[in-house]
């Protein structure tokens, strides 16, 4: 392994011509230069880590050879491009990419099984750190839904013993894929622990990276041909393959905070056993916004905030949105957030004719109990159900918001003690 690292010699010869004489009139015999690179070996192989960008670092994945190598970025479903070029000085090395004419340049030097080093791309500079690749085993069968504009590539896992029901879930918002973890906010499973717990208990699942991230990247070409009712279509055409499969007797539909109202609005549409609805939020999507804009935002930026949410309700496109809020209303999402606004999630869920339990976590700093509460008042046939301890990313916190934050990424944590009995005892009850 990389504990044990010598030096290799890639020697490049340098041809020589005869010469003639020198200034004291002596021959000198013709000759070949080299020059030699000295390459620490414990560079060559695959490198995993995170490109420290504030707020949403990404993770990468170098793989380095001798005189070649690729780079892949899982969740934009980049896979083993191909550097441009490579160069190597002891335990130091120098990466040039180039990708749709955007040059990207990476630098970095092994110490102590840890290349530290600078990505560098469009004149702005981050560190990066990575450190040896571990293998995660697959223990799903990949399959190919046919879905609108292409096919959608989803995670099957099936028990060793499969009882027949199936749990189709769907991640929140937001760059967040099949495993549950979003973009920028590093890696938590939090879906991931869903699936295969509930296969320990016997029960498939069906989970998937959205179009437009991860596998499915390839599925949205434009960020303006992203629809909230094109996530929910999505979702009809996997209960229409599953219907199909004679491994299934049940399907279950199982939203987390924004999957929450998706599964909603997906649940009303399909002969679906039950929904189960995780950190869903309880009011309309524009007050949520509201309520988080207001600790962040001056009084005038709020005030064009709200009258920009408004239009966008009403289905009209903003022409004219300020610099400072381009990042949340730039005309390229608003397209999807005309689509998302339009629907109330307490309208939502009444109308939803099969069981429904709504699982909320106390130690939740996204999704409020009043959010709980709203759906729950909503539907007289739901249930409901609380966890003292369980935080957004379905987690166990005993400490601070300091805390909270940390198991964002934390994919050691465990998930919530209770939350899969729970969910295993609602779905058997149906």
């Amino acid at each position: 392994m990389r504990n044990i690292a010598y030096s290799l010699a890639i020697v490049l010869l340098l041809s020589a011509c005869n010469s003639e004489s020198t200034g004291d009139n002596s021959t000198v015999e013709e000759q070949t230069k080299q020059e030699v690179v000295q390459v620490d070996e414990a560079l060559i192989g695959k490198w995993q880590g995170m490109i420290e960008i504030p707020q949403s670092p990404l993770e990468i994945i170098l793989n380095l050879e001798e005189a070649s190598g690729n780079i892949s970025v899982p969740v934009q479903g980049i896979t083993e491009f191909a550097f441009e070029s490579i160069e190597y000085n002891g335990s130091d090395a120098v990466i040039t990419i180039n990708i749709a004419g955007s040059l990207i340049k990476i630098t970095g030097t092994l110490k102590n099984e840890t290349i530290e080093g600078t990505f560098t791309q469009n004149g702005q500079s981050y560190p990066i750190t990575l450190k040896p690749y571990t293998e995660t085993p697959v223990t799903y069968k990949e399959l190919l839904i046919p879905v609108a504009g292409g096919e959608l590539k989803a995670a099957l896992q099936i028990p060793d013993k499969p009882t027949g029901e199936l749990v189709i879930i769907h991640a929140g918002s937001g760059p967040t894929n099949k495993d549950g973890n979003t973009i920028g906010a590093g890696a938590n499973n939090s879906l991931k622990m869903i699936a295969e717990s509930l296969a320990e208990k016997g029960i498939a699942s069906i989970r998937f990276d959205k179009r437009g991230i991860g596998d499915n990247t390839a599925l949205i070409k434009k960020e303006d041909d992203l629809t909230f009712d094109l996530y929910v279509e999505d979702v009809l055409a996997i209960v229409d393959y599953a219907k199909n499969d004679d491994r299934f007797n049940e399907i279950h539909l199982l939203g987390h905070s924004e999957g929450a109202l998706i599964m909603t609005v997906a649940a009303q549409q399909n002969d679906i056993a039950s929904l189960i609805s995780i950190a869903g939020i309880g009011r309309p999507a524009d007050e949520v916004l509201m309520e988080q804009l207001s600790g962040s935002l001056p009084p005038n930026l709020l005030m064009e905030s709200e009258k920009a949410l408004q239009q966008l309700k009403a289905g009209k496109k903003v022409e004219t949105v300020p610099e400072q809020l381009q990042s949340l209303f730039r005309p390229s999402v608003q397209p999807y957030m005309i689509s998302w606004l339009k629907y109330d999630p307490q309208q939502e869920i009444s109308n939803v004719n099969v069981p429904v339990i709504i699982l909320q976590g106390r130690k939740d700093i996204q999704v409020t109990e009043t959010d709980a509460e709203n759906l729950y008042a909503a539907n007289d046939q739901a249930i409901i159900h609380y966890f003292s301890k369980m935080n957004h990313v379905l987690k166990e916190i005993e400490g601070d918001r300091e805390q909270n934050i940390a198991s964002y990424s934390n994919p050691d944590l465990p998930l919530a003690n209770g939350l899969i009995n729970e969910i295993v005892e609602f779905i058997k009850r149906y």
